[in-house]
């Protein structure tokens, strides 16, 4: 199942379409899913998360746990609405985009997909992309 949580005033407008397309996108993975939960929270929430578990002191736009058990992903999906708000405008996409591209993001990693080296950060990008793709087909129907 997956949840959204607000530590922050922002809220998602369209939460069951939201959530619709990430149950495909782990379908389209081939795996199952278990319980996730989003949250989004600002910079200061997501810097006390990355200084306590992680032992890094910066702004980040995502911190994901992953608790997956085999095929059936579970975790928790920290994400900064400051940090996609500044990115949307950096890449110069709107926040939807951006904030679909953080969400998939982290159901990425849970399916096994990595961004530390040049060649998994292409790959990790070509899925974001074709995920982001699989909710306009959603909306379009």
């Amino acid at each position: 199942m997956i949840s959204f949580n607000y530590e922050t005033e922002f809220e998602l407008p369209n939460e069951s379409e939201i959530s619709n397309w990430l149950s495909n996108v782990i379908q389209s993975e081939n795996k199952k899913e278990g319980d996730i939960n989003y949250i989004f929270c600002d910079d200061n929430y997501l810097v006390e998360i990355n200084q306590q578990y992680l032992a890094h002191d910066t702004l980040t736009d995502i911190i994901s746990f992953d608790y997956s058990v085999g095929n059936e992903l579970h975790g928790d999906v920290f994400i900064s609405i400051e940090r996609v708000r500044e990115n949307a405008q950096e890449f110069k996409v709107s926040l939807e985009e951006e904030l679909q591209r953080v969400m998939v993001h982290g159901i990425l990693h849970y399916c096994g997909y990595k961004d530390k080296s040049h060649d998994d950060e292409l790959l990790m990008r070509e899925k974001e992309n074709e995920k982001i793709k699989l909710f306009h087909v959603k909306q379009i129907k």
